[in-house]
Order: structure tokens, then sequence, then C-alpha cells
């Protein structure tokens, strides 16, 4: 589906209070627009009216006026049943008004010179006796107006005031409903995110996912709260601005159309070239976020190796590269922007000029000067619209291309979330002849495992890095698809079943635990409201938390920032052991949960397994053999094949790579792998 219909689709799920915004809007422009209108009729109607024809009526009215002991009404002004007698004519010059006695047939240019009104037009040339008017008597000529001008000032201040309220209740709306549905789309990426499968981030920094979720769906609020707001506005302006020019002259508007296929091309060759470098900064801008979360993360790794300079000399490399294509935007947007709308607008009053200047100032096609006050206004109008779309390209497709991103984000295929069984499994996991490798091609991790844990045992892996350990892990949670093979759990395959149904059994306990920001207790609860206070407080208790957290000022209520960097090693292992108990699962996971915890805290740990692995099926990767012996079965791994199988004694009678591994941490004191 396009960028552009799918973007129509998330404003379809506003679609009432965007009609409300852009009728308020359409309603704000009309009100806005009649301004000129209303100003011709106060030229044409109220100030040049004056040089109307004036009859002499022998009744007063309300518009009357009288002059040297006569009435006199404007021809416009005279009632039906007004007895009209003689016609008179009132003249500008210059500052000037000049009273005449008679009926004048014609206008044209005008000088007076001893009381005789000189008029040439038309190819005709003819003097009338005039009488200059004081301003007392030129006022008594325009007081009749008056009333009319007030009504019309008073009009026109009222339009401007509707045309605010509804300015103002269109950018609300348009605001709010911007803001929902960039709400919506981010709540959808974010979803789409936590459906995903473990591989997606295999190869994927968090710095650009997070740069697509932030960056990328703000720059679209920006499509739908400035741009969209600032095209329909400019766009009902430019219609109602062509049907007032066509109201006013249709032979002087229509030359004026040529602006909107100029409009189309321009719009056309702008995004040919913003496409490509919107694109690049864009992808720029996410490396540039993955470089800074990498840094961020790795800033003790970073200062104790002294990398520095040689991290600031990547950071530097990808901020140049933005810089040089934020020039080249800049550039284009400075080549295409008001500078060629300056450009197109003086060509275009330099031609309504020429024509002014020809055909539309002979004799028989003379134009009011309300009507030429009233196209120049307009046309001066047209530009500013033009100017605003013009404007809104780049923000337009940078929108585009970030729509692009998010939907391909959006688009990434994953597993939706089931409602799961809640029956409770007995944990009787069974590898039969599993196959595995982590792409579509490439060498086997796991090669034909095939063995069974039953109820409540405890199995270990170990072998060297690299060996298979943790893919067994990977396979049984789903976190990744066998090719070969198949994984049971109390003679079910994993593969009819959902993946939540499957880790609702399941607890975890890493080597290097995360800790989310919140409390302690929100860390072993994770949230979920089925776990009470009490539950969280025994779980704590069984693996000795309470002991080790005891210096701790709120308890289980102290705050835990990100990643728990406030708390030691061993700490953050406990709360990730409490947390796997409180979810009481039925299989229990140790990756090397032991292999960053100090020797006393590895007693207390060692203390508490012992206890809740009872009647949990158990499965321990470790690196330490001393912490397996117990262990009722060990699998020993090498370069994804099982090797050897059995408990410690049976292994170390067997003498074959367990008991040299164990022989040699033993002996050494080292960690093999």
């Amino acid at each position: 589906m396009k960028t552009g219909k799918r973007l129509f689709q998330y404003a379809l799920s506003y679609k009432r209070i965007l009609i409300c915004a852009l009728l308020m809007l359409a309603v704000a422009v009309a009100a806005e627009l009649t301004g000129p209108m209303i100003g011709k009729k106060m030229i044409d109607d109220h100030i040049l009216g004056i040089e109307k024809p004036w009859y002499e009526v022998s009744e007063k009215s309300e518009y009357t006026v009288s002059y040297k002991g006569r009435e006199y009404v404007r021809e416009d002004r005279a009632n039906s049943t007004l007895n009209k007698r003689k016609e008179v004519r009132v003249f500008q010059v210059g500052m000037a008004y000049y009273f005449v006695d008679e009926a004048v047939p014609f206008d044209g240019k005008r000088t007076v010179k001893d009381g005789a009104l000189r008029i040439t037009g038309g190819g005709q040339t003819e003097s009338f006796p005039a009488v200059r008017l004081s301003a007392s008597e030129v006022f008594s000529f325009y007081e009749p107006e008056i009333k009319g001008l007030l009504s019309l000032v008073l009009l026109y201040l009222g339009l401007l005031i509707v045309s605010i309220f509804f300015h103002y209740g269109q950018f609300y709306l348009l605001q709010m409903s911007a803001n929902r549905i960039i709400q919506k789309m981010r709540q959808d990426v974010f979803a789409n995110i936590q459906r995903l499968p473990v591989r997606y981030f295999d190869n994927s920094p968090a710095g650009k996912i997070v740069a697509r979720v932030t960056n990328d769906t703000e720059a679209i609020r920006d499509l739908y709260v400035t741009v969209l707001s600032t095209f329909v506005t400019n766009m009902i302006y430019l219609a109602g601005i062509f049907a007032a020019l066509f109201m006013l002259d249709a032979r002087l508007a229509a030359p004026c159309l040529i602006i909107l296929p100029l409009i189309a091309v321009w719009a056309a060759f702008y995004r040919k070239f913003a496409s490509g470098f919107n694109h690049k900064l864009r992808s720029i801008n996410s490396e540039i976020n993955a470089n800074m979360n990498e840094a961020i993360q790795g800033m003790p790794i970073i200062q104790v190796f002294r990398r520095q300079k040689d991290i600031m000399r990547e950071f530097e490399e990808l901020n140049d590269s933005h810089f040089r294509y934020q020039n080249k935007m800049l550039n284009l947007n400075s080549l295409m922007s008001h500078n060629l709308v300056g450009v197109l607008q003086k060509v275009m009053i330099a031609v309504l000029i020429w024509y002014f200047g020809g055909a539309a100032l002979n004799a028989e096609g003379m134009i009011s000067i309300g009507v030429l006050y009233a196209f120049v206004d307009y046309v001066t109008r047209l530009f500013e619209p033009i100017t605003g779309i013009v404007n809104q390209f780049p923000k337009l497709e940078l929108a585009r291309v970030s729509s692009e991103r998010v939907f391909r984000l959006l688009d990434e295929p994953g597993v939706d979330v089931e409602e799961t069984s809640g029956d409770r499994v007995k944990g009787h996991v069974v590898f039969e002849d599993v196959s595995f490798r982590y792409g579509d091609d490439g060498e086997y991790v796991l090669k034909n495992i095939s063995f069974e844990a039953k109820q409540g045992e405890t199995v270990a892996l170990v072998g060297h890095t690299g060996s298979g350990k943790s893919s067994i892990m990977n396979v049984l949670f789903r976190f990744y698809d066998i090719q070969k093979g198949d994984v049971k759990i109390d003679g079910t395959s994993i593969y009819d079943r959902p993946r939540q149904d499957i880790r609702q059994q399941m607890g975890i306990v890493l080597q290097d635990p995360y800790l989310f920001s919140g409390t302690i207790a929100s860390n072993v609860s994770l949230e979920n409201e089925e776990i009470t206070k009490e539950q969280i407080e025994a779980a704590l208790k069984h693996v000795g938390a309470d002991k080790l957290l005891a210096h701790l000022p709120k308890g289980f209520d102290e705050p835990v920032i990100e990643k728990g960097s406030t708390l030691s090693s061993g700490e953050r292992q406990l709360i990730s052991f409490a947390r796997a108990l409180a979810f009481d699962p039925a299989i229990l996971v140790l990756d090397e949960a032991t292999a960053n915890i100090d020797t006393e805290t590895e007693a207390v740990i060692q203390k508490a397994l012992d206890v809740v692995k009872k009647g949990r099926t158990t499965f321990i990767i470790a690196h330490r053999l001393s912490t397996i012996k117990n262990a009722d079965q060990i699998l020993v791994l090498d370069k994804g094949r099982i090797i050897e199988k059995g408990n410690h004694e049976e292994l170390m009678k067997q003498k074959g790579q367990y008991y040299q591994m164990y022989e040699l941490q033993k002996g050494r004191g080292t960690l093999v792998g």
C-alpha cells in the first residue's frame, strides 16, 4: 500500500475531528477573503459613488443632499416614487471637487481652468461650467454614505472576529487530531516491536529503532499539524481568490491560472531531488542515534580503554555527513522556496501592468477603481498561499520519507500475542533430533540434539564457548524456530502451542540481569497485578535478598534507575532470581546466573535454589562446574553436538571432556570458555 494512502487511513481514524477542523478553516478563510470585496464596495458605492449622476428632487429623504437651496439625490439612491428633474454631476480633480449643473455624457481625463471643467476621452473633448465645492459642501454630499460606510466597517470587523475564532478552532482541532494520530501510530509501532522475533533485534541497533519511534513519528506529526493545515488553508485561499478574481473580471483572472501547473511542476522537481537527500539524512540520523546509544551504554569500557578520541572521530564523521546533506537540502530549499515565488510574483505584476496599460484601460474596457483595488489586493494575496505551500515542501518530503521508514517497521512480520490457556505444565521436556541454525543458510549450531528432562530434574549444560548451550535455551523459549526435529513439553510439541503459552510456564535468570526503571519490588513483579506484595517479599526472602538489600533506605521500595546501575552485580542478580521465582515457573532456566556473583552471594543463592528447584524442571548453563555437581543430568556439548551425558559421578568415571574440564578448573582455578 502506498505511503500516502496509509497516512490517509490513519487520518480517517479521527475523521470527524479533521472534518470539523477543515470546515472551520473554510469558514475562517471565507470570512477573511471578503475583505477586498467589502473594500471594493466601500470605494465604488460610497467613496467614488459621489461621481455618479445626481438628480434634483422636490422632496427631502434619507439620501438627499441640500446644495444652494435645492435637494439632490444620487442616481442609485433615488426612490422610484421621487419626481426626478434635472441631472447634475460632481467630479473630483486632484484634491478638489467640482459641481457641474448639467448632465455629462462621457468621462475621461479631467482638467479645470477658469471655472470650466474640460473632459477628454473616447476621441472627444468637451467643456462644462463647474463650481468648486467647499469642504463643508463636499462633506454634505458624502454625509448620506457615512451610515453605509460604518456598516461595512462593522461588517468587516465582525468577519475578522469570526475568522479569528474559527482559525483558533481549526488550529486546536488539527493539533489535537494530529497528536492523537501520532499517539496511535506510536502505539502501533511499539506494539509491533513487541511482536517482532528476537532475530530482528540481532541485526537492528536499538538507536535506529528508537529513532523511528520518536524522530520519524514526530516528522509525521508535522505533516498533520503544519503541512496539512497549511496546504488546506492555502488551497482554500487559492480557490477563494480565483473565484473572487473571476467575479471581478474574467479577462484579468484567466492568465493567473498559469500558476497552478507551475506549482505542480515545481513540486515534482523539488521532490525529485529532496527525496534522496531526506532518505540519506534520516538514515544518518538513525546511525547517530545508534552510535550515541552504544557510546553511552559502553562509556565505562570507552573510558577505561581510552577510546574517547576514536569514538569522537566516528561521531564526527557521521555528524559531518549529516551536515553536508543538510547543506544540500538548504541549497535546494533556498533555490526553490520564497525566492522563486518572489520572481514569479514580479513577473505576474509586470504582465498585469502591461495588460492594464493596454487593452484594459481603453474607453470600451474601463475598469472601476474599486475593481482595480480589489484585483490588485487579491493578486497580492494570491502569492501568500503559494509561498506558504512552497515553504512546506521540505516538511512534506521529510514526512513522506519518515513515513516510509515507520511503515517499513510496521510491516515487519511478527507474532500476535494470543491468550494463554492458564493450564500449568508439569515440565517434562524432550528434544528429539533437533538441528538448528540462526540464518537461512550456513552451518548448524545445533546438530541432532536429543535428550529428556523429566519433571523436577535439574539438567546442566556445559561446554566451551560456541558449543550450543545458549542456543538450546533459545530454541526452548522459541526465540528462534528449529529447522529439523521437534521439542516437546509434556508430550506436546511447542510448535503446536502459542509462544506466550509456552513462555508463561518458564522463568529465566541471565548472566547479566536486566533491571527496568522503577523500584526493586516492581522489577520482581514486572507490574503484574496477579503477583501480590506478599509474593514479592517472599520471593526476595527465598533468594536471601532481604539480608543483602537490608542496607537500602526504602527496602524493597528503593528506586531503581536504568539497568540498576546503582546496585551491585550480586544485588541485581538476586532481584533477577526473585523475579523468576515470583512468576512460579514450571521450567526454570539459569543461564550462567552465578558467573558474576561473589562466593558469599553464590552460597546464599545455592542454598535458596535447593529449595526453589523442588517440583520444577531446571536447566543450568554453567562454566563454573563446581555449581552443577548435584545436577541430575549433565550434557556436555561440543560444536553443536552432545558428546557426553550423565551425572557428575558418571562423567568423572568416563574421564572424557567433562573430567578434563573439571580437573582443570579444580587444579588451576580457571574457567574454561
